[in-house]
């Protein structure tokens, strides 16, 4: 492809002090995806997450971040699909949420371990019916032979369940604990702010890398 070398951007809508930043990671998070759905960012809990096989190579998609607290982050999907198969094998895994309107990127890094079926029964309880129904059709990331396959599991999902599709056994939430965060804020010249916190014996230290 031509002119990719050509495409530049300079970044000047925002900065990112130490003062501007706070004690612990959740707090400037959630203060800056508050100011991303202001912006009126498109999904703004969209997240690329980052899981590395049994052999060893990486991968990568964009989920939906469903719950953010104390605890980490929480996203849902089937467990038999490549991610959940990447989880199973190493429990580790990378979160980046990129808000480009902002000039803005998060990236997290920690442990995965499932949520509890209680978590998982009320998030799927909550979800429309459609796509309920879905998480029984679709065998994720699993080769199928056309797309009316999918349309006549959906179908067959419809009819078994009606209205009141159970949690399958196969889907339901992960959830990140946070080890490192890195918030990143475009400035000119390409000298990037850069802010990581990272655990260290139970306490977040706050530190400032170079773009």
């Amino acid at each position: 492809m031509k002119g990719l070398a050509n495409l530049r951007k300079s970044y000047e809508q925002g900065h990112l002090s130490e003062d501007e930043t706070t004690s612990a990671p959740l707090a400037l998070f959630e203060r800056w995806f508050v100011e991303a759905e202001k912006a009126g960012i498109p999904e703004p809990n969209a997240m690329t997450l980052a899981t590395v096989g049994a052999d060893g190579r990486p991968s990568t998609r964009v989920v939906l971040v469903k719950e953010v607290d104390e605890r980490g982050l929480v996203w849902y999907t089937n467990y038999e699909s490549r991610k959940g198969r990447d989880l199973q094998n190493n429990p580790y895994a990378a979160l980046q949420f990129h808000w480009v309107e902002l000039e803005r990127v998060v990236r997290i890094e920690g442990t995965v371990g499932k949520v509890s079926s209680e978590e998982s029964d009320a998030y799927f309880a909550e979800r429309p019916l459609d796509s309920r129904l879905g998480a029984w059709a679709s065998p994720q990331s699993h080769v199928i032979a056309s797309r009316a396959v999918l349309v006549a599991a959906a179908a067959r999902a419809a009819a078994t369940y009606g209205l009141k599709p159970p949690r399958p056994e196969h889907w339901g939430g992960y959830r990140l604990i946070p080890e490192t965060w890195e918030f990143w804020q475009g400035r000119k010249s390409r000298l990037h702010d850069r802010i990581r916190y990272r655990l260290d014996d139970g306490a977040w230290v706050r530190e400032r890398l170079a773009p």
